[in-house]
């Protein structure tokens, strides 16, 4: 069995956890790529050439930001719960979850209420049968960022013409609506809107052994009408060509179409992880979970880019402090971000010579000792001794990082700069309510704009750059590269090529920090219980796995748009 498969298996102890809990844990590591994305942001560049214009593109539907392919609905939280890690920390609460849900029992109210008062006859079945059936769903994300609308496209033995009664009871129906027909092929199909929950609804049609059910009636457009297409939007040329048969979604995601022996395929678009800033880490294209009679397999799908710099991240590793919580490590390229760095206050040249100094690879470490908005950035110049580069550093950073602050005088505090042997750093005092400092710890108190501090920190260590919010993790990181503190390269695989880390326990105490920190047990007595009594008991739980390393295959390098590498996750 390979190492990125996983089986309904159970492990005896924490410490001899066993490859099958390797993928759950890749939802928590590759989640936070999306943290490290702004940081490393400046560092990366665009896509070596735009992909194919899609077919679900021309007809008017907007590219899914996740595509869920299943067997069965109603199956897929009972198959998520087959992985022990996900088991011992969802619980069975997460299947009734969704057996209870607002939306889905206001749903199944609604067509029961129909099916009584007309008189249909439909078995009370029919409902449950509609979740057991397999399905095709597209995802968009919402205004806050999350998937929220969906567009689901069921295909199963005439179960379609059952619902045909439906439609009959439309013209004098309070719930039911006719919204007008949709060409499918020579046939026109009738396009129906069902109201339930007060002021939910979704638009429905079905023809021969086909359903489409879009949830939002605001996304529904007709390009015909002149009405403008907006994000998430689905054309009725689109629902259409899905109710003909036509396979739109796994194009966009550079699949084929789900074969018979894969029960469950999630795919996610990097966009959603990424947060927006999916133009900084367009290496990184989406990721994928496969699950079929051995057990689930993850995959990770990469774009090629302008000059590809090789995967070395050996390097990162040397220079990361050993401890961290989680760390990911990426390919930069850095001249096609000056625009950026300009825009952000640095001088063209500055802007100029620190791209054409950057080469090899970035990486982000996390650690349980500092705060989740602090990680530590490691990358590699090719320059190891350059008096100019030092100076274009010192100027970016002192463009860059602080403000105008100070309660008598509006003024940036002034850039600590320090220098001996291959260590060049620089620091600044910054005002933050988030920092890890009390204002009076302060050498100036009265200057302090807030009740705390922090002390940005960039160093420049031989052909090694350090950055990071909290000072402490630069100084940490140059006793690595001075052999005085051990590095992350010692705990991970030596000739393997790992682009992740996570470190489980060190994770759920760095989660448990920031819960807390979060909710002040004397403004927030409500939340904070609940935190103790329900989050606490999981992050322990998660705090007994050991840590992995997630690693692609040897001479992994994109070639082209959305390829899928697989996954592996190995146990340290």
């Amino acid at each position: 069995m390979s190492d990125n498969t996983v089986t309904p298996a159970t492990a005896a102890t924490a410490t001899a956890t066993k490859p099958s809990r390797r993928w759950p844990v890749m939802l928590c590591g590759l989640c936070l790529v999306a943290g490290g994305a702004q940081a490393l942001s400046w560092f990366m560049h665009q896509p070596k050439a735009p992909p194919a214009q899609l077919a679900s593109d021309k007809l008017g539907m907007s590219r899914p930001d996740g595509l869920l392919e299943t067997h069965s609905l109603s199956q897929l939280p009972k198959d998520l719960l087959a992985v022990p890690f996900l088991k011992e920390t969802l619980t069975e609460d997460f299947v009734f979850y969704y057996q209870t849900h607002a939306d889905r029992l206001g749903l199944i109210g609604s067509l029961r209420r129909i099916i009584y008062e007309h008189d249909l006859k439909l078995q009370d079945s029919l409902i449950e049968q509609l979740f057991d059936q397999p399905a095709d769903v597209a995802l968009w994300r919402g205004a806050d960022g999350r998937l929220k609308d969906f567009l689901l496209v069921m295909d199963r033995g005439g179960l379609a013409k059952v619902l045909e009664p439906l439609a009959k009871v439309a013209l004098d129906d309070t719930q039911l609506t006719r919204l007008g027909e949709v060409k499918v092929g020579v046939d026109e199909v009738a396009l129906y809107q069902l109201n339930y929950n007060a002021s939910k609804a979704l638009v429905f049609a079905s023809h021969g052994d086909k359903l489409v059910v879009l949830s939002n009636p605001a996304k529904l457009y007709d390009p015909g009408s002149g009405m403008l297409e907006v994000p998430g939007s689905v054309s009725i040329q689109a629902i259409g060509a899905l109710l003909n048969g036509d396979k739109l979604f796994p194009e966009a995601f550079g699949l084929q179409p789900r074969a018979a022996e894969v029960k469950q395929r999630l795919s996610i678009n990097a966009s959603v992880l990424a947060m927006g800033y999916q133009r900084f880490i367009p290496n990184f294209a989406g990721l994928r979970f496969d699950m079929d009679d051995k057990g689930w397999h993850s995959f990770l799908a990469m774009d090629e880019q302008d000059n590809q710099p090789d995967f070395d991240f050996k390097p990162i590793w040397h220079a990361m402090p050993m401890g961290a919580s989680a760390c990911v490590a990426l390919p930069l390229a850095a001249v096609q971000q000056q625009p950026l760095l300009v825009k952000l206050g640095a001088e063209e040249e500055v802007a100029q010579a620190l791209t054409e100094h950057m080469a090899g690879t970035a990486g982000l470490c996390w650690y349980a000792d500092s705060r989740l908005y602090t990680p530590l950035l490691v990358a590699s110049l090719n320059d190891d001794d350059s008096a100019k580069l030092d100076g274009d550093l010192g100027n970016l950073f002192g463009s860059m990082v602080g403000a105008y602050e100070g309660k008598v005088e509006a003024h940036a505090f002034p850039v600590v700069e320090k220098q001996g042997g291959e260590i060049h750093q620089w620091q600044r005092q910054v005002s933050s309510n988030f920092g890890p400092y009390k204002a009076k710890d302060a050498e100036q108190p009265d200057a302090i704009t807030g009740k705390a501090f922090m002390r940005v920190s960039l160093a420049r260590h031989g052909s090694t750059l350090l950055f990071s919010l909290d000072d402490k993790l630069v100084d940490k990181a140059l006793d690595t590269l001075d052999k005085r503190f051990p590095p992350m390269a010692d705990v991970v695989p030596k000739d393997l090529l790992m682009p992740i880390y996570f470190g489980p326990d060190s994770m759920a105490q760095l989660i448990q920090q920031e819960t807390l920190d979060s909710l002040p047990q004397d403004m927030e007595p409500v939340f904070y219980n609940a935190a103790q009594t329900y989050l606490m008991p999981k992050l322990r739980t998660l705090g007994g796995y050991g840590k992995y390393a997630l690693t692609l295959p040897e001479g992994s390098e994109p070639d082209g748009h959305w390829q899928w590498l697989p996954l592996e996750w190995k146990a340290l």
